[in-house]
């Protein structure tokens, strides 16, 4: 590294047309300078600069030397030129994460951003299993829940509300209306699981009374896909606890029915989440921006 300061310290010297106008421009001292193009001469065993009390003229050897010191610190100028434009336009590819729920939210949340940065390229990577985002090289993840203990670096985008959801014809089989969760034990339950024999643990809370209600249930039909879970619940197979922000438009066009509306079943927190603690490039930041803005509109989501 003292090469290339000893090359860059030339170049300058070369450039200014005196030690000292390339001490000021350096912020160093004249004769911090000069024992930087001694040392070089030294290694190099050659001389580099004719020196007098008025003027520097270069020798053969130092005018090839500098053209090549010249290339150095262009090619430098460059990459911190690329470094700035990367913190202040997005640009290249934006490695990202997120569940396999958040696909019919993808185009909508991201479209529109992508459209305004056609030199920005996003790699998607959906899985509901969680990813290691150091081994896959990710940007920005997108993590639904409680997180676990990391050096990782989280933003809080919103928080959904959990719903307790069947379908009509569900509700049609069923018979009576259901007003307390004791009178659920005997139903069929879906669920969402990445293990075998997971028990199902669903917690309520009646808003007015306050009174609590834990039932634990092993489920008829599981899956590790989010969507998955809330198709079959749509298709009548049985209940389910599903987030706000997924079933608001099956809600509103009356695919899912929520159940037991006056007891709260807890809510779920939407983060974004990034490896590293240093400075974010544009397109990570803007992304979390656009991100954050997305779930802001969305039905069931508050911001804490």
């Amino acid at each position: 590294m003292d090469d290339f300061k000893r090359m860059a310290v030339f170049a300058a010297v070369v450039e200014q047309g005196s030690m000292s106008a390339a001490a000021r421009l350096l912020d160093m001292t004249p004769s911090a300078i000069s024992q930087h193009i001694r040392q070089l001469e030294r290694e190099a065993g050659v001389t580099l600069l004719h020196r007098s009390t008025r003027q520097l003229s270069l020798t053969d050897a130092g005018q090839r030397f500098y053209i090549q010191c010249a290339t150095m610190c262009e090619a430098a100028a460059r990459a911190r030129a690329e470094l700035a434009a990367e913190r202040q336009e997005p640009g290249g590819e934006l490695r990202m994460s997120a569940p396999a729920g958040f696909t019919p939210h993808a185009a909508p949340a991201l479209g529109q951003w992508l459209s305004q940065h056609p030199q920005l390229r996003l790699r998607l990577l959906m899985d509901d299993a969680p990813i290691d985002l150091i081994q896959a090289r990710i940007d920005l993840a997108l993590r639904f829940g409680n997180l676990a203990d990391s050096n990782w670096v989280a933003r809080h985008l919103g928080r959904s509300s959990n719903l307790l959801c069947a379908s009509p014809d569900w509700l049609s089989r069923w018979g009576k209306p259901v007003k307390h969760p004791s009178e659920l034990t005997q139903a069929a339950w879906l669920d969402l699981v990445h293990q075998d024999n997971a028990q199902l643990s669903l917690n309520w809370r009646e808003s007015e009374s306050g009174e609590s209600f834990h039932l634990q249930v092993l489920p008829q039909m599981v899956s590790n896909h989010r969507a998955t879970v809330q198709q079959f619940c749509e298709a009548g197979l049985g209940l389910a606890q599903l987030s706000a922000h997924d079933v608001a438009d099956s809600l509103h066009s009356g695919k899912l029915v929520q159940l037991l509306p006056d007891w709260e079943m807890g809510q779920i927190d939407i983060w974004a989440v990034t490896p590293q603690r240093d400075a974010q490039p544009a397109k990570v930041r803007q992304a979390i921006d656009v991100l954050q803005q997305y779930f802001s509109r969305l039905p069931g989501v508050k911001a804490r």
